[in-house]
């Protein structure tokens, strides 16, 4: 990991394991799955539910301050506790809790590299006890603008090309053949892709036992498909949360100072009336 831009930001099963007991660390689990945790977690862990405390769902937003203070506070944690965030599905949604923690100004967030699964395969310890900490009050500072997307700013990044785009879902949604994947009810009205957006899937930054990739293979990655940090790179997805994992990738392991993450994506932008779209969809071969 010493080759990423910032691999203070990466912690191994093994450091975890070791210290997970450190009273000014708080390790929380996030997962697609929110019945995962209750399966069987990380000893001292925590649970964040994506659906219910990480997103405002009647505002569709982020958690206003006020919730993610309470959030925050109920899980005993000051802005010196070091919070390190672990999930399943190659920490989709630990990328998420990490990028909204760093848009509300904690400093102190790691995320354990491979995750859950790697934890699992590695058959290292699991328990289903819930632990509970003392209560703190937390404080959020000034929301960090810099590292967010909203759709005005891709509008202006469209007119005025000050942006590149890098779409991270399947090749199936970037092209338009789905509108989400199967079993999704975050969805939109139409599908396709942001014009001009280079498609480079979440998944493709990730090993086989979910750990990231090397920081050589990454710029290989994006490089080859233009994005290489010269410019300012707005990721996307379809609820925010993949393109947060790529967020992650682009700003700490590649070192791109500039990345924003427009956590609106496609359920926004595919629903949006005037928002211009593209669909490359190979037609069907006459039979």
């Amino acid at each position: 990991m010493s080759d990423y831009a910032h691999p203070e930001v990466l912690v191994s099963t093994e450091w975890v394991a070791a210290r997970s007991k450190d009273p000014g660390i708080r390790l929380v689990e996030v997962d697609v799955d929110t019945t995962s945790y209750d399966q069987g977690h990380i000893p001292g862990a925590l649970a964040w539910n994506w659906q219910t405390e990480l997103q405002d769902a009647i505002r569709r937003d982020l958690a206003e301050p006020r919730a993610f203070e309470e959030l925050l506070g109920k899980a005993g944690i000051s802005p010196d506790t070091t919070i390190v965030l672990y999930g399943d599905n190659n920490n989709w949604f630990a990328a998420w809790a990490f990028w909204q923690l760093k848009y509300y100004g904690h400093e102190k967030a790691l995320i354990m590299n491979g995750g859950r699964k790697k934890w699992l395969e590695e058959k290292r310890p699991l328990t289903a006890e819930k632990p509970s900490y003392p209560a703190t009050t937390y404080k959020v500072k000034t929301s960090n603008a810099s590292i967010r997307a909203k759709r005005d700013h891709v509008f202006a990044a469209l007119d005025n090309r000050t942006a590149k785009l890098v779409d991270v879902r399947s090749v199936d949604e970037y092209t338009g053949k789905i509108i989400a994947p199967p079993g999704m009810t975050e969805t939109a009205q139409r599908a396709g892709h942001i014009p001009g957006a280079a498609n480079i899937p979440w998944s493709q930054a990730v090993n086989e036992d979910g750990t990231f990739k090397s920081a050589d293979a990454l710029k290989q990655l994006y490089s080859s498909k233009g994005i290489t940090g010269d410019t300012e790179v707005i990721a996307y997805c379809r609820i925010g949360e993949r393109s947060s994992h790529t967020w992650f990738v682009l700003k700490y392991l590649l070192g791109f100072e500039k990345v924003r993450n427009y956590d609106g994506s496609w359920t926004e932008w595919g629903n949006l009336i005037g928002a211009p779209i593209e669909k490359e969809v190979k037609a069907a071969t006459a039979g």
